[in-house]
């Protein structure tokens, strides 16, 4: 029996419905973007008040454009300029108008203000749908691959090595040139451009030791914090006749680490570990705080290769619409610091901030015992002179420490999985820590936004 298959006919001509609002569902995320992005006041926009050139693009339809294509996987300008003409719902955003690569990416370039202020909107919108669940925020840190090669950045110590051997090639060709001069002889080589280029790339390498050796004394600055706070934990273990346990802190140095990378693309990125620590890439830190409803509510970019440092400041970066309602931050061991649990739990004058921190002090196993599976009783109380470790140590055994911890692998850990996989962001294509800053809070209106758009759709089913 012959198979029976669909008649395709592409040579009959299709009808298809004038207007572009009956191509899409009422309930589609582009509606839900269009409705959120026209709440942004328009004077924090960048626009052109010259009355020159041709007619711009209204502001508010440019954003929206670009969270829609940034939440559905388009991050290129040609990509989503091309998608103006190929995608129904791109096209019925624009009102079938089709913007050039080049305002695509101008106007992601110079609108900090407007993701800023579209960022706040959505905080404030999913508020206003009491969509939030602040109470308890997670906060973690993921590595994102920055527009450059590994390949373009040079070591501290290489640099040097570098230098030295082409200052030594300058010589040579220098007397290459005065022995060709005396001997009237014919010179193979382009004495000239070969001692400029040496030049140059002696200037550059010189400029990159600088710059490292400006980074090392500003980390030596930031870790000169939690080292002073080490000092003085074993100094108030020793008034209390407790022997302080391991060796005497050591003050950070200011010298750079031989190993310490300059990149020639975008010398702000740094050199990171990345998948779990098993390979190197060129990359930005970028740091979310996360509430319980998996909304991002707190954003930041850093060019630590760890989270040693990082609490404070990202905690600090929770959106001002829902931080006075936080009460708990719970982060991995990477963040774990007594400096940073410190600088969180309390206020510049010593009182305390209200808000309490849970964090691991090493990192846990991800496979459990049957022991562990099983209820444990609570941890026995503390001695009066337990450091800060140990208490924090405590504070993860109680009941209460478990319970919330448990939260952060539910909500942080999801949320840098749907950017990185559903929406496919795995590579910023501004470069400089500023620029990558901007694209990093684009990406996370974006995400935002669509996970306000699943969250009122669940809130109308359930």
């Amino acid at each position: 029996m012959a198979a029976r298959f669909v008649n395709l006919d592409r040579q009959t001509p299709m009808f298809l419905p004038c207007d572009l609002r009956e191509w899409l569902p009422g309930d589609h995320l582009v509606h839900f973007i269009l409705d959120a992005v026209e709440q942004i006041p328009t004077g924090h926009f960048h626009v052109n008040h010259r009355g020159t050139g041709s007619e711009q693009y209204p502001p508010t339809m440019m954003l929206a454009l670009l969270i829609y294509s940034y939440a559905t996987g388009r991050f290129g300008s040609r990509t989503i300029e091309a998608a103006t003409y190929s995608d129904v719902a791109v096209r019925y955003l624009c009102a079938n108008h089709h913007p050039d690569h080049d305002s695509i990416c101008t106007f992601r370039r110079v609108n900090k203000a407007a993701f800023e202020a579209a960022f706040v909107t959505v905080l404030q919108l999913a508020h206003q749908l009491r969509l939030t669940r602040v109470g308890t925020v997670s906060v973690d840190g993921t590595k994102i691959q920055a527009n450059a090669s590994k390949h373009a950045a040079v070591s501290y110590q290489r640099a040097g090595e570098l230098i030295t051997r082409f200052q030594l090639e300058v010589a040579e060709l220098t007397t290459r040139a005065e022995t060709a001069d005396v001997k009237e002889a014919k010179e193979p080589l382009d004495i000239p451009a070969e001692l400029a280029r040496r030049e140059k790339r002696i200037e550059s390498l010189k400029q990159a030791r600088q710059i490292i050796e400006t980074q090392a004394r500003a980390m030596a600055e930031a870790k000169q914090t939690e080292h002073q706070a080490k000092v003085t934990a074993r100094q108030v273990q020793r008034d209390a006749g407790k022997k302080p346990r391991g060796p005497e802190p050591q003050a950070p140095s200011q010298e750079p680490e031989p190993k310490a990378q300059y990149n020639f693309t975008d010398p702000e990125s740094r050199i990171m570990k990345a998948g779990n620590g098993k390979h190197f890439e060129q990359a930005y830190n970028a740091q979310a705080a996360v509430d319980e409803a998996m909304l991002i509510v707190g954003q930041r970019v850093s060019v630590a290769p760890n989270d040693k440092q990082e609490l404070a400041a990202s905690v600090q970066a929770i959106s001002p619409v829902v931080s006075g309602e936080v009460k708990v931050v719970l982060a991995d061991s990477g963040f774990y610091s007594e400096a940073m649990v410190q600088a969180v739990e309390q206020k510049s004058d010593g009182t305390a901030s209200g808000l309490t921190v849970y964090a691991a002090v090493e990192k846990q196993s991800h496979h459990k015992s049957v022991a562990e599976l099983l209820p444990q009783p609570e941890p026995e109380p503390l001695a009066e002179n337990a450091s800060a470790q140990e208490k924090m140590a405590h504070r993860m055994k109680t009941q209460v420490g478990k319970t919330l911890y448990k939260l952060r692998k539910q909500t942080v850990e999801p949320v840098f999985g749907i950017i990185k996989e559903v929406m496919g962001f795995r590579r910023f294509l501004l470069r400089g820590r500023e620029k990558v800053s901007m694209e990093w809070l684009l990406v996370c209106v974006s995400y935002n936004l669509k996970r306000l758009f699943t969250l009122k759709r669940l809130a109308v089913v359930g």
